[in-house]
């Protein structure tokens, strides 16, 4: 597609922190805000100055094959990352907003290098023990937070392919949760299953 390519994302707004003091900063994602079934997966990256992640860019920018490289190319080369999630149970109980904010928690949580400052893809966060800022398609700007996008998307995909082994009825490993209308076919034949999130489907529950 012309125009569409990716472009080379450099780590200017990680370097600018840097030079002003802070020792570590992370950028956060998360994956799968959207879905009717299946856990909100945020991930935390910490780069270490002066990176290049030739291709990584926003991960729905990129097919399953080159995020998939990415992934593991990623992990061996950052200096630093964490994974967190909240499952559709906690969805369901505190919302997604909130289990989102709760999975990016869970992600910085995990890193094994503690960061000190954290730019998250978005316009909202709360309940990070460190100082954050927001950055509007941050996914597409700021190599850190593309990075972790790669590894929020690839990691949940991956537990929706499992998953599906669990519930073939439901075409997991082809929509990953999203509501397609197979998704929505496979839950009026069969019902739901315990990785739906019963607060998505009111309508389907409470018609």
């Amino acid at each position: 597609m012309k125009g569409k390519q990716p472009v080379n994302l450099t780590m200017e707004m990680e370097e600018q922190l840097l030079a002003e003091g802070y020792a570590a900063v992370c950028g956060i994602d998360e994956a799968g805000r959207g879905p009717l079934a299946g856990p909100v997966v945020a991930a935390a990256v910490i780069l270490a100055p002066g990176t290049e992640f030739p291709g990584v860019n926003d991960s729905k920018k990129l097919t399953e094959k080159k995020r998939e490289a990415l992934f593991d190319y990623i992990k061996e080369n950052a200096l630093a990352y964490g994974i967190g999630r909240a499952s559709e149970q906690e969805i369901d109980e505190i919302n997604i907003l909130q289990a989102t904010f709760l999975a990016m928690r869970r992600a910085v949580e995990a890193l094994p290098v503690s960061a000190d400052y954290a730019l998250v893809d978005g316009n909202r966060i709360q309940g990070l023990d460190i100082p954050a800022e927001c950055v509007i398609g941050g996914d597409g700007k700021v190599l850190s937070i593309a990075a972790a996008s790669i590894l929020a998307k690839v990691t949940r995909d991956r537990e929706m392919r499992a998953l599906a082994a669990q519930y073939p009825e439901y075409g997991f490993e082809k929509h990953k949760g999203y509501g397609t209308k197979a998704h929505y076919l496979a839950i009026a034949e069969h019902g739901i299953c315990p990785i739906h999130r019963r607060t998505f489907l009111k309508k389907v529950l409470n018609p």
